[in-house]
């Protein structure tokens, strides 16, 4: 019996998968607009037109921002499309919504962008545990991406991994 300890994951042909590494790094900001509205709940225009041509842009330089309404105010279209106007030279990415929102849009930018050619016929983990927040929806994304070319697809850490798909 050999006393030698043996690394099978790591002589295995399996290639892990981190969606982390796929993070868009900059800083993430909310802007709630609700203390732009009368009271919170009515966008009266010409009060709104007024704190948006006051508004200091340039905070938003190179950050992806979520924009909200913490109330349940109905805000009309156009008065996101205003501010995503002023945002635009700033910002590098504006969404409605929350952060999670946010979160999920880059990853599916981040997703499109990927060669998939690269795990042509090969087995692939999807590790799951992350440090940065990864939205659900990226795993789908890159599940059903990847499916189109693996050999296999596992969920998890090499060591107790889940299977999801096999080619049959």
């Amino acid at each position: 019996m050999s006393d030698e300890i043996v690394n099978r994951v790591a002589q295995s042909k399996l290639i892990t998968f981190d969606l982390e590494d796929y993070y868009p790094e900059g800083e993430r900001v909310v802007l709630d607009i609700k203390e732009w509205l009368h009271e919170g709940f009515i966008l009266r225009e010409k009060e709104f037109r007024n704190h948006v041509s006051e508004h200091n842009w340039e905070q938003y330089k190179n950050a992806f921002v979520a924009l909200t309404c913490s109330t349940d105010a109905i805000i009309p279209g156009w008065a996101n499309m205003l501010i995503a106007s002023k945002l635009q030279p700033y910002a590098k990415k504006v969404v409605v919504g929350n952060l999670e929102q946010l979160e999920t849009s880059l990853y599916q930018l981040a997703i499109e962008k990927i060669d998939v050619t690269l795990f042509q016929d090969k087995s692939i983990i999807i590790k799951g545990c992350s440090n940065k927040p990864v939205p659900p929806n990226a795993y789908l994304w890159i599940t059903t991406k990847i499916q189109s070319v693996a050999k296999s697809i596992m969920y998890g850490e090499a060591c107790s991994s889940v299977p999801l798909f096999k080619k049959k």
